[in-house]
């Protein structure tokens, strides 16, 4: 069985092993998926990354953070655009998550980025995720 949408599945697996209060949580990587969680890290939502091999296949095990041991640091996690409906959005109308609290990940010809320093950049792209 194939996936259609690797990135929803990314995100799904982070938000159920939250939930869990899994310690930690193996995805398959690719190198969108690598730089979504290096934002997560530079954002503090998760503790840490690592690439590793798991029975022959690579791997990204992300080590999940929570406050003071009971609830996770990501209260919500969201794809955004689809594949069946992509989001584009120019640096002008990005939308700000949360008022400000989330982080809004878009995909820019820059590389993958926050939603903060696309509109710095003056630069628009796809709108992969909001978290918060």
């Amino acid at each position: 069985m194939s996936i259609s949408d690797p990135v929803a599945d990314m995100l799904t697996k982070i938000r159920n092993a939250g939930m869990a209060k899994h310690e930690k949580v193996d995805i398959p990587t690719s190198r969108l998926k690598l730089e979504i969680v290096k934002i997560l890290k530079t954002e503090g939502y998760i503790k840490n990354f690592k690439k590793a091999n798991q029975d022959g296949a690579n791997v990204i095990r992300v080590f999940l953070k929570y406050d003071e041991g009971t609830s996770p640091i990501i209260h919500g996690l969201e794809k955004v655009s689809k594949p069946g409906r992509r989001v584009y959005m120019g640096y002008k109308n990005m939308p700000r998550v949360y008022n400000g609290y989330g982080t809004l990940i878009v995909s820019t010809s820059m590389g993958v980025t926050t939603g903060k320093k696309a509109a710095e950049k003056k630069v628009g792209g796809e709108v992969i995720c909001t978290v918060w």
